[in-house]
């Protein structure tokens, strides 16, 4: 037998075992997983969208104390707020709990901050002045809601609303914060 038959019959012999075997070149090979190279394109399509959304991203994640920093969509309100005292104003905030916005006077319906108009004793007025610098710098921090609850407005004509970013009440980040009660209907003593 020439050398090129005797290959030819070689070859012959191990496609008939392999195929015996279930090993052939005709049978489709078993997955394991992903290959290197479906993996090394993943790799490199997420590095690219970091690179890309990446530093969007990281200023989205710098938070000023507990606010949430994804707006959801419902998110649409914005003002830029200083202060104000009780006679009225235009974007302002009144105190740990009230706030003008538009015009509109507004109380945080779901907590109850320290009085800074009529403190009953300096702790108070303190912690007054912490929880009105704290709402102002939460106001300030981007896009909000503003969500009715049960009353539309409490004895005073003020606009009673939940005030939320991301999902997230504001009024809960002052009460995380030490900065206002949960409102339970009543107020209570600060001193």
């Amino acid at each position: 037998m020439s050398r090129g038959s005797r290959k030819k019959r070689s070859e012959t012999v191990w496609l008939a075992e392999a195929r015996r075997a279930g090993r052939g070149r005709l049978q489709p090979r078993k997955s394991r997983g992903p290959s290197i190279a479906v993996l090394v394109i993943g790799g490199v399509l997420i590095g690219a969208a970091l690179g890309w959304f990446g530093p969007d991203l990281a200023q989205r994640f710098q938070r000023s104390g507990r606010e949430a920093a994804f707006p959801v969509a419902g998110d649409s309100l914005s003002a830029q707020f200083g202060f104000c005292h009780v006679g009225g104003g235009v974007n302002c905030v009144v105190d740990g709990d009230t706030f003008w916005f538009h015009s509109e006077k507004v109380r945080v319906m779901d907590i109850d901050a320290p009085e800074t108009h009529g403190p009953r004793c300096a702790e108070e007025a303190a912690l007054g002045a912490r929880a009105t610098q704290r709402l102002q710098q939460l106001m300030n921090a981007g896009p909000f809601s503003l969500e009715s609850g049960d009353r539309e407005t409490d004895r005073y004509g003020r606009a009673l609303r939940v005030v939320t970013r991301g999902g997230q009440s504001i009024g809960e980040m002052l009460v995380t914060e030490g900065l206002a009660r949960e409102w339970d209907g009543a107020r209570h003593p600060w001193c």
